[in-house]
């Protein structure tokens, strides 16, 4: 879930501009290897999409229906072993990170359902897995967004 959130943030806002660590062939390349994957250009390009689709779809801009093209080629075979049934997925080779991302999306969704969404700060792009047991986090930091709105409320407040 740590790869999930680090794609679906890997295009923050930085002194409001957008920054995309996986735009430059060399931080793409790092970016992908530090989570596994290869870091050839069609991997990057293929996560950037990805990442893209996600980004839409935990907004409720598109439906997970938009990622079947994205799963095209991809097959899941069971595996007995000692331990009882795995499941092996098979992909093209540069391919498997992004895979590896949908399904870990596919995951949260089934075991933490609405609990992965976007920061409630409007001129942040950042995106949180909110693990309490109230499910009411909003903010993708505390320290920043969620003091910059409070201390925002307040001065709203007592202007």
């Amino acid at each position: 879930m740590d790869a999930l959130l680090d794609l679906l943030n890997s295009r923050p806002l930085i002194n409001g501009e957008e920054q995309d660590a996986l735009a430059d062939p060399a931080g793409g390349r790092r970016w992908a290897r530090e989570h596994g994957g290869d870091g050839s250009p069609e991997e990057l390009a293929l996560l950037r999409e990805v990442r893209d689709v996600l980004r839409d779809v935990v907004c409720g801009e598109r439906q997970p229906t938009a990622l079947n093209p994205l799963l095209e080629g991809v097959k899941q075979l069971p595996e007995i072993t000692q331990d009882g049934l795995r499941w092996t997925v098979e992909s093209p080779p540069h391919a498997r990170l992004a895979v590896e991302l949908i399904l870990a999306w596919a995951a949260t969704e089934e075991q933490l359902p609405g609990r992965l969404r976007p920061c409630a700060n409007e001129k942040c792009q950042l995106f949180l897995l909110d693990r309490s047991r109230a499910n009411r986090a909003r903010w993708c930091s505390m320290a920043t967004c969620g003091n910059r709105e409070k201390a925002r409320r307040h001065y709203n407040r007592t202007r």
